[in-house]
């Protein structure tokens, strides 16, 4: 990993609302499909690697990006660098990946890949993050472990500290 931030001005968007909740939403009778906005609330708050802000903060994630077909229990997302040579770019991926795995039903197909014409390597980094061995022998390094973990971890609102 390089040592020097890449991006060190990157555009900053802001957040969108919460979703409220509705009485439909609490109801364990009525069943719920996931839908792109449950998906998007999912990984919305990853951390980005490089800087203090989330990947929705950054627009690496977009809920316009996201497809979600519950009748073959598949979920899609892209997600777009903020540079076109981003050496971050497999990790915030991974992150992405390992967040919707350890969060939805085992029966979903995840697939994580870079918006299209966004990125220089784009075919090599969707190449890795569809090989689901590569993505297990990953997690299984400490260090990157350690890191995607630091990723997907909840921060505190107030202080911007992770929350244990």
């Amino acid at each position: 990993m390089p040592t020097e931030i890449e991006n060190l001005n990157p555009n900053v968007y802001s957040k969108c609302k919460e979703r409220p909740i509705t009485k439909e939403d609490i109801d364990e009778s009525i069943p719920d499909p996931f839908d792109t906005r449950e998906i998007f609330d999912l990984i919305r708050n990853i951390n980005d690697p490089e800087h203090p802000l989330t990947l929705e903060e950054l627009r690496v994630v977009e809920e316009d990006l996201i497809k979600v077909h519950n009748d073959c229990d598949e979920v899609f997302v892209n997600f777009t660098p903020t540079i076109p040579h981003c050496s971050m770019a497999t990790l915030i991926g991974l992150s992405i990946r390992v967040k919707l795995l350890r969060s939805l039903p085992p029966r979903f197909k995840v697939t994580v890949e870079i918006t299209p014409g966004t990125h220089a390597s784009e075919n090599a980094v969707n190449k890795q993050l569809a090989d689901k061995e590569r993505v297990a022998a990953a997690m299984e390094n400490k260090h990157l472990a350690e890191v995607i973990n630091q990723c997907i971890a909840l921060k505190d609102a107030e202080t911007g500290l992770l929350v244990p």
